[in-house]
């Protein structure tokens, strides 16, 4: 059985980081491209990053380029994104997903197999 379990959200002041985390297991977590994705209320799941199965390659939108990055512990089954300079509009739940993809194509959340239960980030101005 697949588990995806988001952990590091929380309130934080505009300028402000936080680091998410995202530990996998029941998957062959090296073979998988990760994203990350987030969805505020009324609104619906955008793409934040994903990060290639060795960690090499990652992708971000130009909402968060510059501010957020993507890196991943394929021995421990982790993948973090780390979050600076935060926004009131960063709110939201910030949910992690397995899949198989290349390309723009990570940006689909139909390209991911396996998702977490999200964790929340506010962002208070």
């Amino acid at each position: 059985q697949v588990q995806l379990v988001e952990s590091g959200g929380g309130l934080v002041q505009a300028g402000g980081s936080l680091r998410l985390s995202c530990a996998a297991s029941g998957l062959t977590f090296s073979r998988y491209n990760m994203g990350w994705f987030r969805q505020a209320p009324g609104k619906e799941r955008e793409f934040v990053t994903h990060i290639t199965g060795g960690g090499v390659s990652t992708t971000y939108p130009d909402s968060v380029k510059g501010r957020f990055t993507s890196t991943r512990d394929n021995a421990k089954n982790t993948v973090f994104l780390q979050m600076n300079s935060l926004k009131p509009e960063d709110t939201g739940v910030y949910y992690c997903a397995a899949g198989y993809c290349s390309g723009y194509g990570c940006a689909e959340t139909r390209r991911y197999d396996y998702w977490g239960q999200g964790t929340q980030v506010t962002v208070s101005s």
